[in-house]
């Protein structure tokens, strides 16, 4: 604890994909299985992923997230690279890859379990993630985390005013607040925007769409490299 100052009292605000439990790693697992099962003549499997990551960032702002728009980017990308519609055999082809997103089953980050029980006597708990409702919720149901958060919100995006509705929703001073998660896009800099510090978490199977840069001299964020590190500052 030498050369760490542990705050209490604050507002804790938790991601949940790739924060509390894997979940784009599952993904990535399906995107793999699918450029074998595409096996385009011209081009390869990095020119097939960025094709597809186009079309993911077109149905995300359209339809927003989880495994039904996911579903609808590889059928739309599969047209894209064949140049007509698939097939009924086809698109039978294209649910089976992703049967494995349906009967995934929640895989708790090392230490998650363990550290928001130490959180939640010193500290308020609130969860936020995005998706769509009813997938989150089971994902949710499933962790046997909920009773840690004084709330859990499901949003289908995550930006500044989404920061900003949270902190006077629950009655708390932005600066008091704190957004963990994984996502630069979605959890750093939005929350920093609203006028909250955030904790960033960096996870290897981040979705690329959530990438973006992060100012390291920005003394509102700390860095960490696990879950359990949270226990040394809060």
């Amino acid at each position: 604890m030498r050369g760490v100052t542990r705050r209490y009292g604050q507002v804790l605000v938790f991601d949940a994909d790739d924060t509390l439990w894997e979940n784009n790693v599952v993904f990535e697992r399906v995107v793999d299985d699918f450029l074998t099962w595409v096996d385009h003549p011209t081009l390869d499997r990095a020119e097939i992923r960025a094709i597809l990551a186009d079309v993911e960032r077109a149905n995300a702002a359209a339809h927003g997230y989880g495994s039904r728009v996911f579903l609808r980017s590889l059928g739309e990308c599969f047209e894209h690279l064949r140049e007509r519609p698939a097939t009924d055999t086809e698109r039978r082809g294209i649910e089976e890859l992703a049967t494995a997103l349906v009967e995934h089953r929640v895989e708790l980050m090392p230490g998650v379990a363990e550290a928001l029980v130490d959180l939640a006597g010193r500290h308020e708990l609130l969860l936020l993630t995005k998706g769509e409702r009813e997938e989150q919720q089971r994902k949710l149901d499933a962790s046997d985390l909920l009773h840690h958060f004084t709330a859990a919100h499901i949003v289908p995006e995550k930006n500044a005013d989404t920061y900003r509705w949270l902190a006077n929703a629950h009655g708390f001073d932005p600066s008091r607040g704190w957004m963990i998660g994984n996502s630069p896009r979605s959890d750093i800099l939005p929350a920093r925007a609203a006028g909250m510090n955030a904790v960033f978490i960096p996870n290897e199977n981040t979705w690329v769409l959530e990438h973006d840069e992060l100012d390291r001299g920005d003394e509102g964020v700390l860095h960490l490299a696990v879950f359990p590190d949270l226990l040394r500052h809060f």
